[in-house]
C-alpha cells in the first residue's frame, strides 16, 4: 500500500521528498561535527580544570615552591600520621646535650662560697677543707661586661722647622682612616645586616643600645661599603678557587637588583660557598661561574639552564624529583598510579644511602642495593613515557634524557643525592629578600655577594665571622693582604 501510494507521489513531489532528505542528512552531518566539536572541547576544559586543580594543590612537597609560600593548612587534607609513631623531641633513654663547664684558661674570675655553720647544729665550719671534705661543685654563669664604645682622640700636632721655617704635621694613624668609625664597631655593622638580616635602620638601633653610638641609615649603609671594599680581594680568591673543585652544587633565588628582576647564583664546593648577582638566569652564568675549563661533578635541580652540562657528570637532586614524583600523585587519578610507584622507589633509594652513610654499607654494598630500585624505576619510567597520560608522559620521557645523572651519587665519593647544600646556603638570602626591597645600586648588589660568600663560607668552615670582618678590614686599612678563606682557619 505504501508503494502504491509512493508510485501514486507525481516527480514534483518525489523531488520534494529527496530535498527533505538531503536537507536533514545535511543537518544530521552538521550536528555530529558540532558533537564531535563539543565533545573535543569538552575534553580540552577537563584537561584545563584538572591543571588548574594541580596548580591550586601545588605546595612545597610536590614544586619547586619553597616552604614559605605554603598557606596555613596547605596539607590539611592530608591522611594524619599512623599511630605509634614517636612524639617530637627527646626519645627515652636519648643522654642529651649539656653545657659542659669550660676550661680554667677562659675563666675571668673565681668566687669561692664558704658556708660558715653547720645547717645541722648549727656549729662554725672551718675555712680550709678537711680531709673528710668532698670537692666543690663548680658553677659557671657566663656574663657580657658592660659595653661601651671606647673613643680615640687623635690630634695631630704641627711643628714649625726653626732652620728652614716648613711646618710638618704628624701623619694619622692607619686605625684613624678618613672615617669616624673603627674595624670593630663596622664589623659589628656588617655582622648585623649581613648576617643577622636586620635592616638598616635596626641595625642603627641595634649598635645604639649596645654601644651607645648613633649611627645613620646613611652611616650604616657607608660602614657596609667599607667592609665590601675590605672582602673584594676575599671573595675573588673564592670565586677563583670554586672552578677547581670536584664537585659543585649550584642553584639560584630571585632577587631585586636596581628595582629590576634579577637573581642570586650560589656555587657550594667541600669547604666554599660563592654567591653572585646577574641580571639572567642562563646557562651562561652557571658556565661562567663554574670556568670553561671545569670538569668535576655537578649538582642542580631539573633547570634547563643546566642541560649544557654532560649528563654523565650531572648529579640530580632527589628531593626535587621527590616533589616530581608527588606532582604526580596529586596530579589526576591516571598520573597517580605512577606517580606511588616512583615515590616508593625513592623512598628505597634513600633508605639504601641512609644506610650508606652510616656505615652499613660500604660503596660496593650501596651500588648492589640501588641496582634493583634503578631497573624497576627504568622500566616504570618507560611504561609511562609511552603511556596515554600526558603529564606522566612528559616527567618520565624527561628524566629517561637525564638517566646517568640520577646516579652518580652512587659511584662518586663526595657527591650527594640532593642539592640541599646549594639550598641550605640560599635560604639566609631567601629570607634577607623578603625583609629587604633588594639592592638599588650595583654598589649594593657587590656588597651582598661578598657578605653571603663570606658569612657562608666562614660558618661552612666553622670561622667566627666577626673576627674575620676584623681581620679584613684591618688588612684593607693597612694595605696587607687579606686573611683567606682557602687556609685552614686557626681555632
Amino acid at each position: 500500500m505504501v508503494a502504491c501510494a509512493a508510485m501514486d507521489l507525481t516527480r514534483a513531489d518525489r523531488a520534494t521528498l529527496l530535498a527533505v532528505i538531503a536537507a536533514q542528512a545535511e543537518e544530521i552531518a552538521l550536528l555530529r561535527a558540532q558533537v564531535a566539536a563539543q565533545a573535543e572541547e569538552l575534553s580540552r576544559l577537563r584537561a584545563q580544570v584538572t591543571e588548574l586543580a594541580a596548580r591550586l594543590g601545588q605546595d612545597s612537597t610536590n614544586s619547586s615552591r619553597p616552604p614559605s609560600t605554603d598557606p596555613p593548612g596547605a596539607r590539611a587534607g592530608k591522611a594524619p600520621p599512623p599511630a605509634g609513631k614517636r612524639s617530637p623531641g627527646g626519645q627515652p633513654g636519648h643522654k642529651g646535650v649539656h653545657r659542659e663547664l669550660l676550661p680554667a684558661e677562659r675563666v675571668n674570675r673565681v668566687v669561692t662560697l664558704l658556708p660558715e655553720r653547720c645547717a645541722g647544729c648549727g656549729a662554725a665550719l672551718a675555712a680550709e677543707a678537711g680531709g673528710g671534705d668532698p670537692e666543690d661543685e663548680r658553677r659557671q654563669v657566663v656574663e657580657l661586661p658592660p659595653l661601651a664604645a671606647e673613643v680615640i682622640a687623635y690630634r695631630l700636632a704641627a711643628r714649625r722647622c726653626a732652620g728652614c721655617g716648613r711646618t710638618t704635621r704628624a701623619t694619622a694613624p692607619a686605625e684613624a682612616g678618613q672615617g669616624s668609625f673603627g674595624v670593630r664597631l663596622t664589623a659589628l655593622a656588617a655582622l648585623l645586616a649581613g648576617r643577622y638580616r636586620l635592616s638598616k635602620r635596626e641595625t642603627a638601633a641595634c649598635v645604639g643600645d649596645l654601644t651607645g653610638v648613633a649611627l645613620s641609615v646613611g652611616s650604616v649603609s657607608a660602614l657596609e661599603q667599607d667592609v665590601s671594599r675590605a672582602l673584594g680581594p676575599v671573595a675573588a680568591e673564592v670565586a677563583a678557587a670554586v672552578q677547581t673543585a670536584r664537585v659543585a652544587n649550584v642553584d639560584e633565588t630571585g632577587w631585586r637588583l636596581l628595582r629590576g628582576r634579577a637573581w642570586l647564583w650560589t656555587v657550594v664546593t667541600a669547604t666554599l660557598t660563592l654567591f653572585h648577582l646577574n641580571r639572567s638566569r642562563s646557562g651562561e652564568v652557571a658556565r661562567a661561574l663554574l670556568g670553561p675549563l671545569w670538569s668535576g661533578v655537578l649538582g642542580s635541580d631539573r633547570g634547563a639552564m643546566y642541560n649544557w652540562y654532560d649528563r654523565e657528570r650531572r648529579q640530580l637532586c632527589w628531593a626535587h624529583l621527590k616533589r616530581d614524583f608527588q606532582e604526580l600523585v596529586d596530579f589526576s587519578p591516571a598520573s597517580r598510579p605512577v606517580g606511588k610507584r616512583l615515590l616508593a622507589i625513592e623512598a628505597e633509594v634513600f633508605a639504601a644511602w641512609h644506610r650508606f652513610r652510616a656505615g652499613e654499607l660500604d660503596r660496593g654494598g650501596l651500588q648492589a642495593e640501588l641496582a634493583t630500585r634503578q631497573a624497576a624505576m627504568r622500566e616504570t619510567l618507560g611504561e609511562a613515557a609511552a603511556g596515554p597520560d600526558g603529564q606522566a608522559a612528559g616527567v618520565c620521557g624527561a628524566l629517561l634524557k637525564l638517566w646517568p645523572a640520577l646516579w652518580t651519587f652512587a659511584a662518586v665519593e663526595g657527591v650527594e643525592p640532593t642539592n640541599n647544600g646549594a639550598e641550605r646556603a640560599l635560604r639566609p638570602a631567601v629570607l634577607w629578600r623578603k625583609g629587604s626591597f633588594g639592592c638599588h645600586s650595583p654598589e649594593g648588589g657587590r656588597y651582598v655577594e661578598r657578605i653571603l660568600t663570606v658569612s657562608a663560607t666562614c660558618r661552612q668552615q666553622g670561622r667566627p665571622l666577626f673576627d674575620f670582618l676584623v681581620a679584613a678590614l684591618q688588612a684593607a686599612r693597612h694595605a696587607t693582604p687579606p686573611p683567606s678563606l682557602l687556609t685552614s682557619p686557626t681555632l
